[in-house]
């Protein structure tokens, strides 16, 4: 129990600290995609559950001593994320960002922002999952700390998909929080403007994410 609540704090730490999920999480419940938002939230956490399996059959750690798997998902992973927000980033400068930036026209306007092509839960999903397990970063981080809260003499596919377990509840939490206080100011966010202004300062951090996974840092 006292290893569990070690590790219980320092999961928490981590998913308070502003970074790519919480920019992503944002940005799609700001838009008023509330079944995007929690298909994103799912498929993050769905990648968090995957490295914790991972890590615990020790396959992880095999990924992160190989060089070449490495970089390879280093630089799949760079560029995903240069990709996602330079697409954000170019769809508020296009030509007709008008068209794609409409004055809500009801007070429902969870289906009506944007252009809608995949504003659905298993869109969210997959931009979440993807978003997680492009990362080595969340896998060399599962490899460094994980282990170190496994009892010696208990199961480790057990015992980690349990701490994963923990950290995916702590996630979802916050998760609620985010996506409550996206919708408090949905209506301000929805505007033009705004959303012209959301999606440039959440293209520049997924970029910026990228970029420094590209650089290594």
């Amino acid at each position: 129990m006292d290893a569990l609540w070690a590790f219980a704090l320092m999961v928490g730490l981590l998913t308070l600290t502003p970074g790519l999920d919480t920019a992503l999480i944002l940005r799609t419940a700001a838009l008023g995609n509330r079944r995007r938002a929690w298909g994103v939230v799912l498929g993050i956490q769905s990648g968090t559950l995957v490295w914790g399996v991972l890590t615990s059959l020790g396959i992880t750690a095999l990924l992160t001593a190989s060089h070449l798997a490495y970089e390879t998902l280093r630089w799949a992973g760079a560029a995903y994320l240069v990709w996602m927000g330079g697409r954000l980033l170019w769809g508020t400068w296009r030509r007709d960002a008008v068209d794609e930036y409409p004055e809500p026209t009801g007070s429902d306007t969870e289906d009506k922002t944007g252009k809608g092509t995949d504003d659905t839960l298993l869109g969210g999903w997959r931009q979440g999952l993807a978003t997680n397990l492009l990362n080595p970063k969340m896998g060399a981080f599962y490899v460094a700390v994980l282990p170190q809260f496994i009892p010696a003499d208990a199961s480790h596919l057990t015992a980690g998909v349990l701490l994963a377990g923990v950290h995916i509840l702590l996630a979802v939490i916050w998760a609620c929080a985010l996506i409550t206080l996206a919708r408090v100011f949905r209506d301000r966010l929805q505007r033009p403007s705004a959303r012209r202004v959301l999606d440039r300062l959440t293209g520049t951090v997924i970029a910026a994410f990228g970029l420094r996974l590209a650089l290594g840092e």
